[in-house]
């Protein structure tokens, strides 16, 4: 049996003796002294001793003290009778622990003296009735994030995914609640509006999965990032291809919006960069590395500093397997350019893999077909297994119909690669997985869809992480 003392003065200190009072345990006994007697008809005598005296007074509190107590709670209205009562306990007890609620602002080294702030308690607790604030448990765990509710809005990225295709590093969905309902997650729940999901994970990362979830669309580039990134390495690119290359990147920031950074590398003619400069404006800054050194360094810092939510490299780029290895490393989204006009594009053309993949990133498929004004086509290979294709194709339908976005299923009997050669206007999106890092001369035999993009880089294609 565990022995407790709680020494309390005042209102909150009776509401929280009824608190106790009503929390059943077998194996806590209380020993509760009042500067005025109040009662308490539902406590159990056997589990409650009340005691009436000023915890001031050493010589009473002294005579208490002489049992052994795990912890002394103190609530009480008075600072002054706070200190002097911590003092008399610290004159017999030096290593007793003692949690005080502090409604001042008392401060105290002692590591065995824990100060617990209530005008904290109550702002947090009003925090939780704000709307698009993340809710986080403050009596479990540590408290300090890492248990999460959050409510799925109707046109979250989250909606109508399955569980099993979340990736979920570092951070986990632990429950479900549907209607007042508890529900346990498994792989093949799927995720519907107004759920409330109860998350675990580090704090930091829930906060971003927060912001995930309640995404809606039309905000791309986000969550990846704010801002587009030109990255133009002067010696991958052919100074003739430049002027052209920036002018259909400018396109897309038009679209997409938000401030564009040109980032040239390797610069090494006088022209192009002036022709460059010219770009610059209110919502166009144009950073030029002279020195050339630490590049892979230099990139990763761009992407930070200026939030980077889409970078822009022109096909040269791309095909260089070091520079595609970075850009992969990035987890922000990569459109590649190519030698076409990408104002005359109309559909975002998708090939359905043997993998879900494109359930993670519909979301983003979705918010870049809003804002270019794009049709959504699904090319389905029928000759491949169609088990995780269907479920691909139901969370696509469920999403075209929150969104109001028609999009297209098209049942192939020959691999649709070799049909989408032949189609113009068209831009390509698939997930920016390990496997498309590889060097291209490896997936020459292969029929993998994903690992054959070389085969459209004439084509438009956008290029996205399936992280979170």
């Amino acid at each position: 049996m565990k022995k407790i003392l709680i020494i309390s003065d005042g209102e909150t200190a009776e509401h929280f003796i009824n608190r106790v009072v009503d929390a059943y345990t077998s194996e806590n006994i209380y020993y509760v002294v009042q500067t005025k007697q109040k009662k308490f008809p539902n406590a159990n005598p056997s589990r409650f001793k009340f005691y009436e005296f000023d915890p001031t007074s050493l010589y009473k509190l002294a005579n208490l003290l002489k049992m052994d107590f795990v912890q002394v709670i103190i609530v009480m209205d008075n600072p002054l009778d706070v200190e002097n009562t911590i003092l008399n306990i610290r004159s017999i007890k030096k290593n007793l622990r003692i949690i005080i609620l502090n409604k001042w602002k008392l401060k105290n080294e002692d590591p065995n003296i824990v100060l617990i702030n209530s005008k904290e308690i109550l702002s947090s607790r009003l925090l939780d009735y704000l709307p698009n604030v993340p809710v986080i448990a403050q009596n479990v765990g540590i408290g300090e994030g890492e248990i999460m509710e959050v409510l799925v809005p109707f046109g979250s990225s989250f909606v109508y995914k399955h569980i099993g295709v979340i990736e979920q590093k570092e951070w986990r969905i632990v429950a479900i609640y549907r209607n007042r309902k508890l529900i346990m997650p498994n792989r093949r729940r799927m995720i519907q509006p107004n759920d409330l999901l109860v998350l675990v994970g580090e704090p930091a990362v829930l906060r971003s999965v927060y912001r995930a979830i309640k995404r809606e669309l039309g905000q791309f580039p986000e969550p990846f990032g704010s801002n587009i990134y030109i990255y133009l390495d002067m010696d991958l690119i052919k100074y003739k291809q430049v002027a052209k290359f920036i002018e259909r990147a400018i396109f897309a920031h038009e679209k997409f919006g938000h401030t564009l950074i040109i980032k040239i590398v390797n610069p090494s003619d006088i022209e192009t960069l002036w022709r460059v400069k010219e770009y610059r404006s209110d919502n166009v800054i144009i950073d030029i590395n002279y020195e050339s050194k630490n590049l892979r360094e230099s990139f990763f810092n761009d992407i930070k500093i200026y939030h980077v939510g889409l970078v822009i490299v022109s096909n040269e780029m791309f095909k260089n397997y070091k520079m595609r290895n970075i850009l992969y490393e990035a987890h922000v989204p990569v459109l590649k350019i190519a030698e076409k006009k990408l104002s005359s594009v109309k559909d975002a053309s998708i090939i359905l893999g043997d993998n879900r993949d494109l359930e993670k990133i519909s979301s983003t498929i979705f918010d870049i077909s809003q804002k270019m004004n794009l049709n959504i086509e699904l090319y389905n290979y029928m000759n491949e297994p169609q088990d995780a294709k269907e479920m691909v194709i139901e969370h696509y339908y469920n999403l075209s119909t929150i969104f109001s976005k028609t999009i297209k299923v098209l049942k192939e009997s020959e691999n649709p690669i070799k049909k989408l050669k032949y189609k113009e206007d068209f831009i390509q999106i698939l997930p920016f997985n390990k496997k498309l890092t590889q060097k291209t001369i490896y997936s020459l035999l292969s029929t993998d869809s994903e690992r054959l993009y070389h085969k459209l880089d004439g084509n438009h294609q956008i290029f996205i992480p399936i992280q979170i």
